[in-house]
């Protein structure tokens, strides 16, 4: 059964923060995997979940900065990943499973927005790779820790879908790079992920969720020249983030309320907005966001599924 995209009316909205959404939670004893869980938002996320009871394993592509960044924090530990390497994701993987734990809640938050082109791997575009394909196969690699009785997997997706559905003729930008259309296809790619794996996860007490965090400046920006922030809209002439935009701490939110709210229960493979299911985006002002049709197109996430299986090799659902 898909999922209807209609507001639930949760109660929180976009100004609600990570810890609003966790308040009187008890997540102790709870295992979550938060890739990029040490910048940004992922930072803000492993916070909160830490503050709610949780153990956080965040993978890194900078072990030394993750490790300074979550000093002095508890019940958090770092290991090596790079997404862009699917080997590194294989030996990650091995190691996590040799613990025997059992992972509750995953986060495929870490990413990468409008950088130059970039090739990795055999040759995959860098957006599609690291976004997408790496998680897609750092899911897979882990299926065997994951809670029989209801563990959460989330995809942090981005209003950026609006500007380009799966180019499925050129998926790696063979000809004609456009930095912002490869990001928006990997975004793209992420709700889709999400739509397919609760469809095949459903029956073994797997739920799956893509999230939209809303705008957020973070490091994520970085390969974004500051004339293009004030350009864009995205903060005044003196800096100032725009209306609109969020903390990271209320960023965080969404991620953290698809991954921990009992109002989901049965609702799995919804594109979730400002601590909600998203609406059908109505407009093309991302601010407003919504979710567009190619986002959560079945027969879509079907084929990315496959595609995806055949690109890294790996069927583990």
């Amino acid at each position: 059964m898909i999922t209807e995209q209609r507001k639930l009316g949760t109660g929180f909205g976009a100004h609600s923060t990570a810890d609003d959404v966790l308040a009187g939670m008890q997540l102790a004893g709870t295992t979550a995997l938060v890739t990029g869980g040490y910048s940004g938002l992922g930072l803000a996320t492993t916070r909160a979940l830490v503050r709610a009871g949780a153990h956080v394993v965040v993978p890194a592509r900078r072990p030394e900065t993750a490790e300074h960044a979550l000093r002095g924090l508890p019940r958090t530990e770092v290991h090596a990943l790079d997404l862009a390497d699917l080997d590194s994701v294989r030996v990650f993987s091995e190691r996590f499973l040799d613990t025997g734990r059992t992972l509750g809640i995953l986060i495929n938050g870490a990413g990468m927005m409008a950088c130059p082109e970039t090739r990795v791997g055999p040759g995959w575009e860098a957006h599609f790779a690291v976004n997408h394909l790496g998680h897609f196969a750092l899911t897979h690699r882990l299926r065997p820790a994951f809670a029989p009785d209801g563990a959460r997997v989330v995809a942090v997706a981005s209003s950026g879908h609006f500007l380009s559905g799966i180019r499925w003729t050129d998926l790696h930008f063979r000809t004609g790079y456009d930095r912002w259309l490869a990001y928006a296809q990997s975004k793209t790619a992420n709700a889709l992920f999400s739509l397919h794996l609760n469809h095949l996860g459903a029956d073994h007490g797997l739920r799956a969720y893509a999230v939209h965090p809303g705008s957020i400046l973070t490091p994520l920006q970085r390969h974004i020249p500051r004339e293009e922030w004030l350009a864009q809209g995205w903060v005044t002439p003196d800096g100032t983030p725009a209306v609109g935009f969020k903390t990271p701490e209320q960023g965080a939110a969404t991620a953290v309320w698809a991954a921990t709210s009992p109002l989901l229960d049965g609702r799995g493979g919804a594109y979730c907005q400002d601590c909600d299911i998203a609406g059908p985006a109505t407009t093309d002002d991302m601010l407003i966001g919504g979710v567009k049709p190619w986002a959560v197109d079945p027969d879509a996430a079907a084929r990315l599924w496959d595609v995806s299986c055949e690109l890294t090799g790996l069927s583990a659902f």
